[in-house]
């Protein structure tokens, strides 16, 4: 049912089935390293090059998802993934392995937002049991992507995030799971007019605000209506900005928001400036941290908004500015009422 401007309630939740994580060295290192699935030792996973790597992640997540959820990939009716390469290369020679019927997607950092929100619209108009939601990025083939070879040793500005080299995937089902989908708000194109590419959370955060302005509104709820509201990778940098424009919306001292990108990384010992970033940063710390305080009723309700930074080399070299967007999903425990507040 669609409410308010932006928003959809789901009258019959979809429900999350599985998921899981995989990640990298320096993800391995950091603070969450105890709930990720599985950390590659070898960044190059064995591959060739550094897109392959990113392919074989991805490749690992879905199978890892699919095997926890009791099931098989021809099981998987539909696969929504993506990734931040050019034509989506990650997902297309990663998950292509599998078979399945497939929706390449992009929305930067906000793709897996993105893909739960279409896999849970797309179950719950009753097409198909299971899809697959999955996402991924690496640190080498994003460095390579859009800034220099790492060869190159550039200096990175305090500013500058570090793309998680990670990937997460969730099975959704209809009828099946310990945390449950209620509701969507599907974000707006957000431009302030800044060309820093090296300073991303501050691109993202007015998207962020944007969106989860909106989700309240729809919804009508205050932010304590969630136990946390978790942005996917403003960093500490975007993060401040993003409290000050919810404080001009109206809401004050919002103390229940948590990011991704920071959650990701020990600032003080891993030298990630600003916090992690990338497709699979929101998607991993999903998989590997959130989910499972949801499943386990911890927390009962958040509202899990990825952010993205909607640039392209050719956007970049041209001069254009950095749009954001950011997509939120509401997440609730599926073995209780949440009371509203």
């Amino acid at each position: 049912m669609e409410i308010g401007k932006q928003s959809i309630r789901l009258e019959e939740p979809v429900y999350v089935e599985s998921w899981a994580s995989v990640v990298g060295k320096k993800e391995g290192e950091g603070p969450l390293a105890v709930f990720f699935d599985e950390i590659e030792t070898d960044d190059q996973l064995g591959q060739n090059t550094w897109e392959e790597a990113e392919s074989m992640l991805q490749q690992k997540a879905a199978r890892l998802a699919v095997k926890k959820a009791g099931c098989t990939p021809e099981d998987i009716r539909i696969i929504f993934a993506g990734d931040l390469l050019a034509q989506s290369i990650a997902s297309s020679f990663g998950i292509g392995e599998l078979d399945r019927p497939l929706y390449g997607l992009f929305g930067a950092c906000s793709t897996m937002g993105e893909a739960l929100s279409l896999g849970a619209i797309t179950l719950s108009a009753g097409h198909g049991e299971r899809v697959l939601a999955v996402t991924s990025s690496h640190f080498a083939t994003a460095e390579k992507e859009f800034r220099f070879p790492l060869g190159y040793g550039s200096q990175r500005p305090l500013s500058a995030s570090w793309t998680v080299t990670g990937s997460g995937a969730c099975v959704l089902n209809r009828k099946k799971g310990k945390v449950k989908i209620t509701g969507l708000t599907t974000g707006k194109v957000v431009d302030y007019g800044l060309k820093d590419s090296q300073n991303m959370g501050a691109c993202m955060a007015p998207a962020a605000c944007s969106t989860i302005a909106q989700n309240l509104k729809d919804f009508g709820r205050e932010p304590e209506a969630y136990d946390q509201i978790i942005t996917g990778d403003l960093g500490y940098v975007g993060q401040q900005i993003l409290l000050d424009l919810l404080e001009k919306e109206g809401y004050q001292a919002v103390k229940n928001h948590k990011d991704c990108g920071i959650l990701m990384y020990d600032q003080e010992t891993q030298d990630t400036h600003a916090g992690g970033s990338g497709c699979g940063c929101s998607a991993s710390v999903l998989a590997g941290y959130i989910l499972p305080k949801i499943a386990c009723g911890d927390w009962k309700r958040v509202l899990f908004v990825p952010t993205g930074a909607l640039m392209s080399k050719v956007s970049f070299y041209e001069g254009n500015s950095v749009p954001g967007i950011a997509q939120g999903v509401v997440l609730e425990w599926a073995d209780g009422e949440v009371e509203e507040s």
